[in-house]
């Protein structure tokens, strides 16, 4: 056995189609016996990190592949490091990252901002098609907004006193 598949073998279920003895679709399926020659083959090279990158606690090493545009940083990234060292079955992995992935659109239009570059948010965020064809739901988003921003400016203002 290799390393990884040692290193794998502890990852509850992992590899649990890899006995060709114990195949669920046997009866379905057309077996050729050429559909097991997939589990013995070459790992492609590895890709070298250059960069920080946040990978599953479930999986021992990295992917062969993964993209490396956008690494990790601020507080998108503090909180995405947060939700790697969780598994991916609790809500402490993925609720995060969706936290994470809101911050970073803000610190992207901070950045822009920092370059000299600014952002047309409302075009961005399709405002004119939106009053063109939903305009109800767009007032709906506008007094939510409104009621959320003022009730965090009212306690902010109650903390002060």
């Amino acid at each position: 056995m290799t390393t990884a598949e040692e290193q794998y073998k502890s990852i509850p279920g992992w590899g649990m189609d890899a006995d060709p003895e114990n195949e669920p679709t046997y009866p379905m399926k057309n077996y050729t016996g050429d559909d097991h020659k997939r589990l013995r083959y070459d790992r492609s090279a590895q890709q070298p990190a250059e960069v920080e990158i946040l990978k599953s606690n479930e999986r021992p090493t990295l992917s062969a592949v993964f993209g490396t545009s956008v690494p990790p940083s601020g507080l998108s990234g503090a909180i995405r490091r947060y939700a790697f060292k969780h598994s991916e079955d609790r809500y402490r992995h993925w609720i995060p990252l969706i936290l994470a992935d809101r911050i970073n659109v803000y610190e992207g239009i901070i950045d822009d901002i920092k370059k000299g570059h600014f952002p047309n948010i409302l075009a961005e965020r399709g405002i004119k098609a939106e009053w063109k064809y939903n305009k109800a739901g767009l007032l709906k988003k506008v007094l939510i907004g409104t009621f959320v921003t003022a009730a965090v400016f009212a306690s902010l203002s109650r903390k002060r006193k």
